[in-house]
């Protein structure tokens, strides 16, 4: 079946907002007090929603200049939303974020720049004396990208050990194919404590499962999945924290940090993903962003995985 990375997207999108509770869940435990009414927790509860979208293009061309230098073109998007509800005892919050960027470089290729699809779900319970200070939470994630990716200087499978030899990718010259959508795709989910000891900074640390699934077969090496099995499982501990700081009236940085602890790799390092965005607001259509991702996973590769980028465009909101 050919590949659409638009299909791809929507049907995340579709995913996305099915997921989306429009009340406190019924079946979830809360501790009603016999003078409210039973609605009381979310009956004057608003959801408070912000989505923006944003499109960078940047061109370079050179005729007879004498410093050399080379043409190049390169577009992306992005889609970024986010909503979250805060009643007496229960608060929800959903994060998603997307992106996709090509480049065009002169003698070469049209190649990837930027792939992401990230949702997130949080709902979190304020009790209280100790649930007040350290509030029970359940959080979701799902990481992976809407585009195949490609290795263009050499061909990883043919370092990787115990490669099938009847593996297609063998023998290829690059540019070799190594990722696709949900190919690998990463989703975590976790139960635990959040603390807030600052109004910027959130912490949280509980019990957690990670699966990677990785829907190509041939893939499945690179990222540490039985060549037989979709999903690769994991359970352990996962530490997350979260700081969204408004600098200035202009300025606005945002990190993330999540550590995953497998309980069966107590050895080795933990994963870990490390994300920052400085967003600078220019006026109200112009924004520049520095981003700097940091990754690690040692059932894909032993060195520290680093992306950064700068971009400016213009962006424009939609709700």
């Amino acid at each position: 079946m050919p590949y659409h990375p638009i299909s791809s997207a929507l049907a995340v999108l579709c995913l996305f907002l099915v997921g989306l509770p429009v009340s406190a869940q019924p079946g979830l435990p809360s501790l009603p007090n016999p003078q409210e009414s039973p609605t009381s927790d979310t009956a004057d509860a608003e959801w408070d929603s912000e989505l923006t979208g944003k499109i960078s293009v940047s061109q370079a061309a050179y005729r007879n200049w004498q410093e050399g230098g080379v043409n190049s073109l390169s577009f992306t998007t992005s889609l970024d939303g986010a909503t979250e509800r805060k009643g007496d005892r229960w608060a929800q919050a959903y994060t998603a974020r997307f992106a996709l960027g090509y480049i065009n470089q002169e003698d070469q290729e049209v190649r990837k720049a930027e792939d992401r699809i990230r949702l997130q779900a949080n709902l979190q319970y304020q009790g209280d004396g100790f649930f007040n200070t350290f509030s029970p939470t359940l959080a979701g994630d799902l990481r992976t990208q809407f585009a195949p990716g490609f290795a263009y200087s050499d061909n990883p499978y043919e370092d990787e050990a115990g490669v099938d030899p009847n593996n297609p990718r063998i023998g290829e010259d690059p540019p070799v194919r190594t990722s696709s959508f949900f190919a690998p795709g990463t989703v975590t989910e976790s139960i635990g404590l959040t603390y807030d000891p600052l109004d910027p900074l959130s912490l949280r640390l509980g019990v957690a499962a990670k699966q990677t699934v990785v829907a190509e077969p041939d893939f499945r090496v690179l990222y540490g999945v039985d060549p037989d099995n979709l999903v690769r499982s994991e359970a352990g501990g996962q530490f997350s924290a979260n700081l969204d700081q408004q600098l200035s009236e202009s300025i606005r940085y945002r990190s993330q940090l999540d550590v995953f602890f497998a309980v069966n790799q107590l050895d080795n390092p933990p994963d870990a993903v490390w994300d920052n965005v400085i967003n600078l607001q220019v006026n109200d259509w112009i924004t520049t962003d520095l981003e700097f991702v940091a990754l690690f996973d040692e059932d894909t590769s032993s060195a520290i995985q680093i992306r950064e980028a700068i971009s400016v465009g213009v962006s424009f909101t939609l709700l």
